[in-house]
């Protein structure tokens, strides 16, 4: 026996011996949740009375009525869409999700409005990692209205974005998000969370109907995975399909959980051609993952040796010598094999060529594409950037969702990336977002970008004061915040950037004295500027500083100044109201030492001496007429 059939029979083997102890896990329902985008209440979909949620508060984007491109499509009346206007990423947040291993898929459709551009050309990312590109002609095409892939979740959130090209708005119909087995479709050591599996074709021979997973009476531990249904592998029908209604063994086993019925039916050759073929388009330079799946279905094939065949891909036999009888145990027994090929052209092909007995058979082919999972930017440094965008008010035009680094095709506009080979992580190295027309501050978490080698806020109507943690960013080489309108005094951190070869701070309202580790800085291979702000001094080029008082100081001398004033004015207040009584006095003195004061007196005088005492008279009876008499 082939050595790789005798790993994969193990592989099954051990699987079956699991089973058991699965089954406890079995009996837990998989994490489930289906998404009718645009939709305002939760939608009930037939003939499996099927639960959709409303997408509220999972996404921004706008909603429309649908158009079904297809009928393959759940039959959901509404979809969401993201106008360029609202950014070039937008992402749906699913949060909560357990740790695991997931089943992603999305349907696309039309809006259903004349006046937009009726056929959106767009990426589409889970977890950072592109997965899917939806091309012209895609709404015309069953197999592309619909994107799937096999995905891992670590930290409790999933994040699915899509990536605007300029054509068209991207249109969501739906999403699901469905739990499986973390061994599901283990394809070798390398299968895991380092890797993403999309769906490139997953066909039920012989029944030529389209089915979910739940139409073939599957368990949802499988995915409810979406099948096309196919009659026959010619272009010129030169095979033919059969089916059974036996019971067949060796399905529902973890950790694919494959439904019977997709091995009642098949397609086999004809004596006119016996082999079998089946030819895909891939992007070339790829790694595919191709599971064949057979049954001995047919009635004139009964024990080993009357069907051997070998399985080749691309030219190359990748199982030789197949005896489904022979490898299952017996007939009505499910048989998979799986093979992992380098495909460095653009067309995959699948040839099964009979060797001895009649002709070949198949009863379900799936191929994904090996996808490299992308390493993630570093949370803290993702924080400090959605941060940043809420406090410098950025316009809705940069998107700024998701990922700021991946997927590598889509970094975040004005965000450079630089991947850390020690963190296994990108990180942030530079910022430019001159002349955007930001408003705001900037924060002072924008010291957790700590890999920033240069930063370029000039040109935005950006106010308060420069952030003392900006000298905590050590490599920081380029720092340009020009032409704003920033105020308060630089800050003595700034001197500490020893790696700081470009500083633009000119044409703010910046005051005080320039840090000495600045403006004392050798000017070789270095340039800073500190013009066109009227309150700054201490280095060549501008005015000279006094002594230097911080603002503490500075209210305090004010205070006292305004105390001095107004006791000066309290003391010129009463001195002048002195000087007003001093000069009454002396005018009242004058006044007694004049001429006519000084008779008026002499003659008072001289009328009280000469006047007679007599006791005997009264003031109330006296002689009245002696009065003249002393006048005269």
């Amino acid at each position: 026996m082939h050595p790789q059939l005798c790993l994969l029979l193990l592989a099954v083997s051990a699987s079956s011996a699991l089973l058991g102890v699965l089954a406890a896990d079995l009996n837990k329902e998989p994490f489930t949740i289906r998404l009718s985008c645009g939709s305002f209440d939760d939608v009930h979909t037939a003939p499996t009375n099927t639960l959709w949620y409303r997408d509220f508060g999972y996404t921004g984007g706008r909603f429309a009525n649908a158009t079904r491109p297809s009928f393959i499509v759940p039959p959901l009346k509404t979809l969401r869409y993201f106008p360029l206007s609202d950014g070039p990423e937008n992402c749906y947040y699913i949060n909560n999700v357990p740790s695991g291993h997931y089943q992603v898929r999305l349907f696309f459709a039309l809006v259903a409005d004349p006046n937009l551009d009726s056929e959106p050309i767009f990426d589409v990312s889970v977890e950072g990692t592109l997965f899917s590109s939806l091309l012209s002609g895609w709404s015309s095409d069953d197999e592309k209205t619909f994107a799937e892939a096999l995905v891992f979740v670590q930290d409790s959130s999933l994040a699915v974005c899509f990536h605007s090209t300029g054509h068209g708005d991207p249109s969501i119909l739906s999403i699901e998000v469905l739990q499986i087995d973390d061994n599901a479709y283990k394809f070798g050591p390398l299968s895991g969370n380092g890797t993403v599996l999309r769906t490139a074709k997953r066909l039920t021979c012989g029944s030529g109907k389209p089915a979910f997973d739940e139409d073939l009476n599957g368990i949802r531990w499988g995915g409810d995975r979406f099948w096309l249904g196919l009659k026959t592998l010619s272009s010129t029908s030169d095979d033919q399909t059969i089916s059974t209604e036996n019971v067949i063994a060796e399905t529902l086993l973890a950790p694919n959980f494959y439904p019977q019925r997709m091995y009642q039916s098949a397609i086999v050759g004809t004596d006119r051609q016996p082999s079998l073929s089946f030819e895909m388009d891939v992007t070339p330079n790829k790694n595919y993952s191709v599971w064949l799946h057979f049954a001995e279905i047919e009635n004139g094939i009964t024990a080993e040796e009357q069907r051997v065949f070998d399985v080749l891909i691309n030219g190359d036999t990748a199982f030789k010598d197949i005896d489904i009888i022979r490898m299952a145990g017996e007939r009505f027994t499910a048989l998979v094999l799986n093979k992992t090929v380098a495909i460095s052209g653009t067309t995959l092909k699948i040839a099964l060529q009979p060797v001895e007995g009649t002709r070949a058979i198949v009863s379900a082919i799936e191929v994904f594409e090996i996808i490299p999972a992308e390493m993630k930017t570093l949370t803290e440094e993702v924080t400090a950037l959605r941060t940043l965008k809420g406090s410098l008010g950025l316009p809705l035009r940069f998107g700024w969702n998701g990922d700021p680094c991946v997927p590598q095709q889509h970094p975040w506009s004005g965000v450079d990336c630089q991947f850390d080979d020690t963190k296994k992580n990108w990180v942030i190295d530079g910022l430019g977002l001159d002349n955007q027309g930001l408003r705001g501050v900037i924060p002072s978490d924008v010291s957790k970008l700590q890999h920033l080698q240069s930063i370029n806020f000039s040109g935005n109507s950006i106010k308060g004061n420069i952030p003392l943690s900006l000298g905590k960013i050590s490599g920081l080489s380029v720092l340009d915040l020009s032409y704003k309108e920033l105020n308060g005094s630089i800050p003595e951190s700034l001197g500490e950037l020893t790696s700081l070869q470009t500083l633009n701070l000119n044409g703010n309202d910046l005051s005080g004295r320039v840090p000495a580790s600045l403006g004392g800085r050798p000017l070789h291979r270095v340039r800073f500027n500190f013009t066109d702000n009227a309150g700054l001094c201490g280095i060549p080029g501008l005015r000279e500083c006094g002594p230097h008082l911080s603002v503490a100081a500075k209210v305090g001398m004010a205070f006292g100044v305004l105390v001095a004033f107004l006791f000066l004015v309290v003391f010129a207040a009463c001195w002048w109201k002195r000087r007003q009584n001093i000069i009454r006095g002396q005018k009242l003195a004058a006044a007694r030492e004049a001429p006519y004061a000084k008779s008026r007196t002499h003659f008072t005088r001289d009328v009280q001496m000469g006047k007679p005492h007599r006791p005997h008279e009264s003031s109330r009876g006296g002689n009245s007429e002696s009065l003249p008499h002393l006048l005269s």
